[in-house]
């Protein structure tokens, strides 16, 4: 019983966890002189992105592979279809051509690179598929890569990302508090998160990868919906699109690559399926958007992205 308690109370203190230090770290930043642009490309998209990261460094240290991939795919999956469908539900979301041509195909490329190292051992006629040590640091190469673009905006875009309500100002000393508490809760949900899903999942004779491609993986989300859902309702649409789509790029890159250094992780081909799907996700987000008002995700496009979701979800159930 007090396992199910802690992995409730992980969640809030992951959730908790990443909204606090996110808010800490931007209020030394500022502090600092770095422009809302860098803070928001940079602080707010590894912020939200924290949640996935933590489950995966203690799912890596504690041998639970299963559990890391699927959290990293299944929230991906819930990024682009659950979070996008319900913002864009509170508010059409325009697109802006920069991450219509860069952004989102970079986000459909590095799933397509997942995917091809998970699967390179089947060139070589071998059974035994894994994401290796050197497929890590592969990952991490792109992920270089994507910051160095960041990077590269940040420099030459003056416009700002962060609306000023959303920027608290606070003393140095409440900032780095915030920090120090916003590790703690993020390593303390985090370990209980793991152990109670893994708990949860041997008791109902599931396996960790459902478990990491539901519960976990929409549990981690909810820092990435929060965030798109309260820009979408302020209408700062940058936020609300870029959050999901920067957010994927990191879990796929950063947080596999990470994972995958700390302990290789043997994927298992029924893997592909959700592989996948966040390829139709991502390709069911470029098709929609010249349909209707061009270059925006319509009301009607949140609509099918849920309905596509429900119908992953009763897939997920069926293949148990």
């Amino acid at each position: 019983m007090l396992l199910y308690i802690l992995f409730v109370v992980g969640f809030v203190l992951l959730i908790k966890g990443a909204d606090i230090l996110v808010s800490g770290s931007s209020a030394i930043a500022k502090r600092y002189g770095l422009s809302d642009m860098v803070v928001g490309l940079t602080i707010v998209s590894f912020g939200t992105s924290l949640p996935e990261l933590i489950i995966n460094i203690m799912s890596s240290l504690q041998g639970q592979t299963e559990l890391a991939i699927g959290n990293v795919f299944g929230s991906n999956v819930a990024n682009l279809l659950f979070i996008l469908g319900i913002t864009a539900l509170i508010c059409p979301l325009p697109i802006k051509r920069n991450t219509i041509l860069t952004e989102i195909p970079f986000s459909l490329i590095a799933t397509l690179l997942v995917g091809f190292l998970a699967n390179a051992a089947l060139i070589d006629n071998r059974i035994e598929l894994y994401i290796s040590r050197t497929d890590g640091v592969i990952l991490l190469f792109f992920f270089v890569l994507f910051m160095a673009y960041i990077y590269n905006i940040a420099r030459t875009n003056k416009d700002e990302i962060l609306p000023e309500e959303e920027t608290e100002e606070m003393s140095l000393v409440k900032a780095s508090t915030y920090i120090a508490l916003g590790v703690a809760g993020l390593f303390l949900g985090g370990k209980w998160v793991v152990d109670g899903a893994v708990f949860i999942a041997q008791s109902l004779g599931l396996s960790e990868s459902f478990i990491g491609l539901t519960v976990v993986a929409i549990g981690t989300s909810l820092p990435e919906l929060v965030t798109s859902a309260m820009a979408a309702y302020r209408r700062n649409i940058d936020i609300a699109v870029g959050n999901v789509v920067g957010s994927n790029i990191f879990n796929l890159l950063w947080i596999l690559g990470i994972s995958a250094l700390i302990s290789p992780l043997p994927f298992d081909v029924v893997s592909n399926y959700d592989i996948a799907m966040m390829i139709l996700a991502s390709t069911l987000l470029i098709i929609t958007m010249p349909i209707g008002k061009k270059n925006t995700i319509d009301r009607w496009n949140g609509v099918l992205f849920l309905l596509v979701y429900v119908g992953y979800i009763v897939f997920l159930v069926q293949r148990g």
